[in-house]
């Protein structure tokens, strides 16, 4: 069996959830024998040729998004598999007619979606009206609804695919390695590992620091505006109990990685938007507890403290979050959260269960011809 991924990333030169889980997946696909692909747009010095864990990565200049019908079919695989739709799944879709060609959807979004990015975007408001072109254009919409199956990371994000696109979707899970043991830090040490552009609200968390002296603060991640990352150090960076860890390379450093959130005992998430995050589902499996403002599937709530606004804002602030990271030290509460946390993640994103589930999932469609659904 052949399958293509398709992505808009593949955590090469660029960090996201996006490129984390497709490359992910690929890996695991490769290990057990599954010949694997991705075609992803070219980022800083990328050939247009590499292989990463396995997996043959064809890259596109960003300016020539229809090479992707040429990759497409020089690939020429069993499955065409886009780790969230974009008009590289429309030239796929078009070049390769007769494979099947599935859908899963890492975040949906919505046109109050799209303004929150806008309101605080990552680069600039031109580059979110390019996202907003190569992903959610009518073209796409309608490669959705003729996709052979469409998939969803969150089983809360059903009905909002339904809303926007029309079509059914079925949960599939993203592939989360679960340690065998985890060794905690002796003091209390809260991490953040996420992007630091400003729709994630980063400032959230560096605004707790000064808030709880005893407590070491951990912050790993990175943004594309430096601009914006010399705001953060000129205006936060001299506190004795914060960490700039910066960006880890889960890839090339899973060691670091790994770490990181061992020393954890709490996950700070303080973003406007998010899907089900990569960092829940990792974090949780190394029993941290989570904060965040959102709850997808209600993981904040029922593995750690969900974040509302309390003061009539429309996003909580750092004050909220100091509230919910007492609670969550108060007599270690976070413990037994972040343990159940790590049971959830044990059992339906463990890498060998969710990518059993994707491996069945192809095998599922190549066995029968599904119909879709018409534009």
């Amino acid at each position: 069996m052949r399958v293509c991924l398709i992505c808009v990333e593949f955590f090469i030169n660029k960090s996201g959830g996006f490129g984390r889980a497709t490359r992910t997946i690929g890996r695991e696909l490769a290990k057990r024998g599954i010949e694997a692909y991705a075609i992803v747009p070219r980022q800083g010095d990328q050939a247009p040729r590499e292989v990463h864990d396995g997996v043959t990565v064809l890259a596109f200049p960003k300016t020539r998004p229809w090479e992707v019908a040429r990759l497409a079919r020089e690939v020429d695989a069993d499955v065409y598999h886009s780790c969230e739709p974009s008009m590289s799944t429309v030239f796929a879709m078009r070049a390769m007619p007769d494979s099947k060609h599935v859908i899963t959807f890492r975040d949906p979004r919505s046109g109050d979606d799209w303004v929150k990015e806008l309101e605080r975007p990552a680069r600039s408001k031109l580059q979110v009206a390019s996202n907003w072109l190569y992903e959610a254009n009518a073209l796409v919409t309608r490669a959705v609804r003729r996709a052979d199956g469409v998939y969803s990371i969150g089983r809360y994000l059903v009905p909002k695919i339904k809303r926007i696109y029309g079509v059914d979707s079925d949960f599939l899970p993203t592939p989360v390695d679960v340690p065998e043991a985890v060794r905690k830090a002796d003091a209390p040490t809260v991490g953040w590992l996420a992007r630091w552009d400003p729709v994630k609200r980063p400032e959230i968390f560096l605004q707790l620091v000064e808030r709880f002296p005893d407590v070491r603060f951990r912050f790993a991640g990175s943004a594309l505006d430096q601009q914006w990352v010399r705001h953060l150090r000129e205006t936060y960076g001299a506190a004795p109990n914060l960490d700039w860890v910066g960006r880890i390379d889960q890839f090339r450093d899973p060691g670091a990685h790994a770490a990181f959130l061992d020393d954890a005992w709490i996950m700070v998430n303080a973003s406007t938007k998010e899907a089900m995050p990569n960092a829940f589902l990792e974090a949780a499996a190394h029993e941290c507890a989570i904060l965040a403002g959102l709850d997808p599937d209600g993981f904040a709530s029922k593995f750690g403290y969900h974040v509302t606004p309390g003061g009539g804002t429309k996003y909580p602030t750092s004050e909220d979050f100091a509230e919910g990271l007492r609670w969550l030290l108060d007599g270690n509460r976070w413990r037994e959260l972040g343990r159940l946390g790590r049971e959830h993640v044990a059992s339906t994103f463990e890498t060998e269960v969710a990518i059993q589930r994707h491996i069945q999932m192809y095998q599922d469609h190549l066995g029968r011809r599904t119909a879709g659904l018409s534009p």
